[in-house]
């Protein structure tokens, strides 16, 4: 995880004025990927003192545009955030509590780049989300009860 000067660093390369709001934020998204912004303020103003939703808000705005930071949106959940950017990583999602994790890309180099038909589009990024249980739900939650067909009558 980056420290405060390699974040420095990374908001000036973008071209961005160092502020505290955003290396706080910034280190806020770095330390635990895929927060919701409702978190991410939580995260912040832990960071700092005092930092408005207002401001938190911007920052993301800001770093998203300057590509230091991704906005993901699953079905179904807020925006959330992550430092990991441009290697077309995409996300595992459990149904139930929600959990995302990274997962690469499958097979190869951007596999999924090339839809059967781009319609005259020039693709840059494919957005996949595999959906299911977690491990912990998956173990938590209770059998099914079987089928007279699956117990065999």
């Amino acid at each position: 995880m980056p420290d405060a000067p390699d974040l420095e660093r990374l908001l000036r390369a973008a071209g961005l004025r160092v502020t505290r709001p955003r290396v706080a934020v910034l280190d806020a998204v770095h330390a635990q990927p895929h927060l919701d912004t409702e978190a991410l303020i939580g995260a912040t103003r832990a960071r700092l003192d005092a930092v408005s939703h207002q401001a938190v808000y911007d920052v993301l705005r800001v770093l998203t545009d300057c590509g230091l930071v991704r906005r993901i949106q699953p079905q179904g959940s807020p925006a959330r955030y992550e430092a990991r950017v441009g290697d077309n990583h995409h996300h595992l999602v459990c149904r139930d509590c929600g959990t995302i994790v990274d997962v690469d890309c499958t097979i190869g180099t951007a596999p999924c780049l090339t839809p059967s038909d781009d319609a005259g589009f020039a693709i840059d990024e494919a957005e996949v989300v595999f959906w299911g249980r977690c491990p912990s739900c998956t173990d938590s939650r209770p059998s099914a009860p079987r089928s007279t067909a699956q117990r065999g009558k």
